[in-house]
């Protein structure tokens, strides 16, 4: 399929043939579901962690006498309904994380980017290049294109002055064609891709 190209200046530059088999699939929210799971997943720190009851230096001295107390026979002051006593079953030190298979990544990256051309939410840019670093200058020149919410993929690298400006822009991210991912995809209402970028993702998931 073909798409037109602008520039930043929101002018025609041309055209760009979109490869049917990274862009024009039918998506399917159950790939993407399960990419997006992977992923928030595997960002989780798991550092979370409660004493338990090997962890709690108390006593273990018998809480009163076996029999004739009229109270239950304890006999460790570390235990749970104790205060002061360990967490039961309490969160460890552990990976969230859960493999997918690759061609599983590939497939949902493919859907994801297929979804933003079948949401006509796909914008192709010629470059993304700033002449100064100032975030009203590329507000301005964003608002013109009528992006408010996106992700702009760059080539192999971003403009120093391109990135200084926009990470200071509320729901703007910017990344390389290299750190292009269904989540960020998915979370951002317009996908802005350069040509660089197009090439990049097709040559990567073909």
């Amino acid at each position: 399929m073909k798409m037109d190209v602008q520039t930043l200046d929101a002018k025609k530059s041309g055209s760009v043939t979109l490869d049917d088999g990274v862009f024009g699939l039918e998506p399917r929210k159950d790939i993407l579901h399960r990419m997006v799971r992977y992923q928030l997943a595997k960002r989780q720190a798991g550092t979370h962690k409660v004493q338990e009851r090997g962890d709690v230096k108390k006593t273990t001295k018998r809480i009163g006498a076996q029999k004739g107390g009229g109270t239950a026979r304890h006999g460790n002051g570390s235990v749970s309904q104790f205060r002061g006593g360990g967490k039961a079953h309490g969160p460890r030190v552990r990976s969230h994380a859960f493999n997918l298979p690759k061609k599983v990544r590939s497939l949902a990256l493919r859907h994801a980017l297929s979804a933003k051309v079948t949401a006509k939410e796909l914008i192709v840019l010629d470059d993304v290049v700033a002449k100064s670093p100032k975030t009203a200058d590329l507000r301005k020149t964003l608002e013109k294109l009528g992006i408010t919410n996106g992700l702009i993929v760059g080539g192999v690298s971003i403009d120093e002055n391109f990135a200084k400006a926009a990470r200071n822009i509320p729901n703007l991210d910017v990344l390389p064609s290299q750190g292009a991912n269904v989540y960020d995809i998915l979370r951002r209402h317009t996908l802005v891709l350069t040509t660089q970028a197009v090439q990049d993702l097709e040559a990567r998931l073909k």
